[in-house]
């Protein structure tokens, strides 16, 4: 493998005959970081390893799944596994699974399984990627569904939305791809007055393919159809410029289609909204208020496979989740700054079964969160010192667990998190920074109670989550320290991380025919490792980038000799990015990457788990510009994705399909 990144390496440094366009490149951050304490500061006050993925670079990443997940698929330690166009993000981040990442939404928590999948990539800004604990400031995402509830132990992923707009501008995209995928765009952003606005809707229908093994339990006997419509919108107003601002966002998602069988059709609806309230008080006091509603409604056809292709019943799941967010920063002494807050989060979540038009409910349940928060960082010389603490309450309440009347009705965990940290800058090009802190995960009502009967294991046709009420909450520590240098054009940075769990809640797959798994407590469990990236700027029109991330984890469980010294699910042992950024003649750019992942697990059953990988694959965004004039340019866009047809499998059954390609013209003026 080292030797293909070595060839792969010199290939894009011999590029060369590059035209003088604007360059997408962001080595130094300046002051856009608003992840860490939830207002704008520069790189160098911040002691996590903080990333960003701009606007620029945004629109030249295949986004091959329509899932947002995948433009931060190239960033070291993020492994990025979208089962297909209609299922989560089933990877890990920072050495540990799906669920130890919450992903936000500008700075208000979304489910990282699923609003990923719904969401339009227009109207972003930006993505921060912020690796370490970041329990002080973000409190645990109450999704029930998937993976269960989400904690920031391994860092978090900020969405940016746009907010100022400096100018009006259209975009009208219509494109043709592999599988009869026809997609259709409209956005358009401008200002009124003191009304800044982004608005628009998205279009999509394919007659898609296979993505499941063969055999496997997903049995496609035909074409799995999909059609996916997306409606947003944003408005920000400035009460006072650059010092008070009111906003609203809202998205939906309509995802309907099929599974490749006459019974298996899906319906799934999708509601995002967030609003927010800044004011600048005065120049060192800053009140943020930020929440918003979140609703997630999927329902799909089950047959009776494998004795017949009859509908049996028809399953959805149901999520309302409210957070909301109130925080005040101070700055004094010149560059330190006081945090203080508190969040609060409120939680609906049930499961049903539909027969001839008659709802049955499996689990019902629902979940609060309360966290008061304080920071301290203290900026003195080169010095950044951090220090923060979290007092977390979280509350389920059970109605319903797998169709039944719970024995123990509701459960209640506090806690206390702490977070440390500390920046030293040798210069304004090299620094150092060291971190660490703490964080809980109690089990979710899915996890608890699934979305099967304990009766129904291994019984044909009953694909789900087996219930376990007896799991514990398992509790966590994190700690990395790292180096990062910027040489002219070359940026350096070198990250290790290591991860102590206990209780540690892991999805194991029970059985593959029939689809089961069952949340399971795999005792005590570590994962350490490094991160290690390069970026070269040769040209303002050239740029190349390469990472590697090596991962070990162990499961230590001496009470189950299956489970023991174990790997935790979905963490590959080793990953690894490389690409080049090349404006050409002509009007011609390309952004061709490859990615390697290593050996990774779906269980920590060592007698019943499957392996995956190795592979690599080969992605590349080719961009034409036809006509450029003043006021409207035309380009005709080609997103290649798996350029060599790896058709290597992934989890549960489902593989990569291989080998696929979308072209669209634009109009943008």
């Amino acid at each position: 493998m080292l030797r293909k990144i070595f060839c792969l390496i010199l290939l894009f440094m011999g590029f060369n005959g590059l035209s003088n366009a604007e360059n997408v490149t962001s080595y130094k951050l300046g002051e856009i970081v608003v992840t860490e304490s939830k207002i704008e500061q520069s790189e160098q006050y911040v002691t996590q390893k903080i990333d960003v993925v701009t606007e620029e670079e945004i629109n030249v990443i295949p986004i091959k799944n329509r899932n947002l997940s995948e433009i931060i698929e190239t960033q070291p330690g993020s492994f990025v596994n979208p089962l297909s166009r209609n299922d989560a993000n089933w990877g890990s981040f920072g050495g540990l699974g799906p669920k130890y990442n919450v992903f936000l939404l500008d700075g208000v928590p979304i489910d990282n399984m699923v609003d990923p999948m719904s969401l339009s990539v227009n109207g972003l800004e930006r993505v921060e990627v912020f690796r370490g604990p970041a329990s002080i400031h973000y409190q645990n995402y109450l999704s029930a569904d998937f993976a269960g509830f989400q904690s920031p132990l391994a860092g978090v992923t900020n969405f940016v939305l746009k907010e100022k707009i400096d100018k009006s501008a259209t975009k009208i995209l219509a494109g043709y791809g592999t599988w009869d995928t026809n997609f259709y765009s409209i956005y358009h952003q401008g200002k009124v007055s003191d009304f800044n606005y982004f608005l628009g809707g998205d279009f999509e229908q394919s007659n898609y393919t296979n993505y499941g093994t063969n055999p496997s339990w997903l049995n496609m006997i035909d074409d799995p159809e999909y059609k996916k419509t997306k409606l947003y919108g944003k408005v920000t107003y400035f009460i006072k410029p650059d010092k008070e601002s009111l906003s609203i966002f809202a998205h939906h998602t309509q995802h309907t289609g099929d599974a490749g069988r006459p019974n298996r059709d899906f319906d799934h609806n999708y509601d995002v909204v967030n609003f927010g309230y800044t004011n600048e008080w005065s120049d060192n006091v800053n009140i943020a208020l930020k929440g918003g509603y979140r609703n997630y409604h999927r329902r799909w056809g089950e047959d009776n496979y494998p004795a017949n292709l009859q509908l049996r019943e028809h399953d959805g799941v149901r999520q309302k989740i409210f957070p909301i967010d109130l925080n005040v920063n101070i700055r004094h002494m010149k560059n330190s700054l006081f945090t203080t807050g508190v969040d609060y989060q409120f939680a609906t979540y049930d499961t049903y079964a539909e027969v001839n038009g008659f709802k049955s409910l499996g689990n019902d349940a629902q979940s609060q969160a309360v966290g008061v928060y304080v920071q301290e960082k203290l900026v003195m010389d080169n010095f950044v010192l951090r220090a923060g603490l979290r007092y977390a309450n979280i509350d389920n309440e059970f109605d319903l667990l797998s169709g039944n009347i719970p024995d123990i009705r509701e459960k209640s965990w506090q806690r206390l998190i702490y977070s440390v940290g500390i920046r030293y800058n040798l210069n304004n090009n090299f620094s150092f920074f060291a971190n660490s802190g703490n964080s809980f995960i109690p089990p979710s009502a899915k996890q608890v109670g699934g979305t099967l009967k304990a009766t129904d294991i291994f019984v044909p046709g009953k694909n789900g989550q087996l219930p376990n009420p007896g799991l514990k909450p398992e509790k966590g520590t994190s700690y990395d320290v790292g180096v990062e240098g910027y040489f002219k054009n070359f940026y350096t940075a070198l990250r290790l991380y290591y991860t102590r769990l206990k209780e540690t809640i892991v999805e194991n797959v029970v059985s593959t025919t029939p689809s089961q798994t069952r949340s399971e407590n795999a005792g005590k469990t570590k994962s350490y490792g490094l991160e290690f990236e390069i970026k070269n700027e040769i040209t303002p029109n050239l740029w190349w980038f390469a990472n590697a991330t090596l991962t070990e984890t162990d499961v230590d469980n001496p009470f189950d000799i299956n489970q023991n010294n174990s790997d935790i699910p979905f963490v590959p042992k080793y990953m690894a990015n490389l690409g080049v950024f090349a404006k050409l003649p002509y009007g011609f750019t390309i952004y061709p990457y490859a990615t390697f992942v290593g050996k990774y697990y779906d269980s920590t059953n060592k007698s019943g788990r499957r392996d995956f990988g190795p592979y690599e694959y080969l992605n590349l965004k080719l961009i034409k510009e036809l006509v450029s004039k003043k006021d409207y340019k035309i380009e005709l866009n080609f997103d290649i994705n798996n350029i060599f047809d790896r058709k290597f499998e992934m989890p549960w059954q489902f593989q990569d399909p291989g080998f696929n390609m979308n072209g669209s013209l634009v109009l943008k003026f």
